[in-house]
């Protein structure tokens, strides 16, 4: 077999797709063929030819590319037991998939290739060097393992719920929560009905109070362990106070001009509201991730917390 050595910034990449939250045989397929199309000179196959290949002759060509391209020989294999261990007690994985998890990637040797500053899911894997890895993710709060998923509509959720969530004493990172934006009602009623096929865990549902019909569509899937909560009113950003609100858009301006509260209380919508707001001061157009994130700067205490989203906490922690 001859290869090309994959970079330090390609076995980065590869270590960081196969360890992210996502059904693990579709990432370990994708990674897997990709190394092996990109740097295996010869033999010389296909993707045709790889589609059509048996998962332990994919993984051995694929791993032996990569611990190849490794300055460390192979010590152990308890990081990839760990890694085995902990993505089967998050996903329902068929036993043709799990030949490909069962591999002998050198992790040890990868993980001083890891950069300083990294994403969650590699300081997971980092945190493998150690038995008791739960312990750092209580110390770290990075998330992984993951225990629960939160499935929601928007970005403005995946960013105030967990900012939220510490203001009211629940470290997302340190329990394992994990929030994912489908990017939409019907987009969460189709990845509730992926997941709900292939995850052990838990899931929440949160939905706005327009997805009363989505609510139905996803009520026959919930599974015991499975929770759904339709907003009261409106979306998400209906739940900020108006105070929270006007104190972000005050930031937002750099205080050039006052947020008019008397003109927020007008509107039924808060996002109508704000697209207009926007619009009339000669900003930019509104954008519901960067407002999130100005909202996130200007958090202070409990009083910027609504009782719903306190109601949602409470639904989510309960056992």
């Amino acid at each position: 077999m001859k290869i090309k050595k994959l970079t330090k910034e390609q076995i980065i990449i590869a270590v960081d797709r196969l360890t992210r939250f996502k059904d693990p045989e579709t990432k370990y397929l994708r990674v897997f063929k990709d190394i092996i199309l990109s740097n295996l000179i010869e033999p010389k196959y296909k993707k045709a030819d790889l589609d059509k290949m048996e998962y332990s002759a994919l993984r051995d060509l694929a791993v032996d590319i990569i611990n190849s391209s490794l300055n460390l020989d192979l010590t152990d294999l308890d990081i990839n037991e760990r890694l085995f261990k902990y993505e089967n007690s998050v996903f329902n994985i068929s036993d043709s998939a799990n030949v490909l998890l069962k591999n002998s990637i050198n992790y040890r040797a990868i993980i001083p290739l890891l950069p300083k500053v990294k994403p969650l899911n590699l300081e997971f894997l980092a945190s493998l060097l150690n038995d008791d890895y739960l312990s750092e993710r209580k110390r770290k709060s990075f998330c992984f393992p993951v225990e629960k998923l939160i499935l929601c509509e928007g970005i403005t959720e995946e960013i105030l719920l967990p900012e939220f969530a510490k203001i009211c004493g629940y470290d997302f990172g340190k329990l394992g929560i994990y929030v994912l934006s489908a990017g939409g009602k019907n987009q969460v009623v189709k990845y509730f009905y992926n997941f709900a096929k292939f995850l052990k865990i838990p899931i929440f549902v949160l939905l706005d109070s327009d997805a009363a019909d989505n609510l139905k569509e996803i009520q026959p899937k919930l599974r015991n362990q499975d929770k759904i909560h339709l907003l009261k009113a409106g979306e998400f950003e209906d739940l900020l106070p108006d105070k929270l609100i006007i104190k972000a858009l005050n930031d937002a301006t750099e205080n050039i001009s006052v947020a008019p509260v008397e003109d927020l209380c007008k509107y039924d919508s808060k996002v109508e509201f704000l697209e207009e707001f926007f619009k009339h001061r000669g900003l930019h157009e509104f954008k519901k991730a960067e407002f999130a994130n100005i909202v996130k700067n200007n958090l202070s205490g409990v009083s910027d917390v609504s009782d719903e989203i306190k109601e949602i906490f409470q639904e989510l922690i309960a056992k």
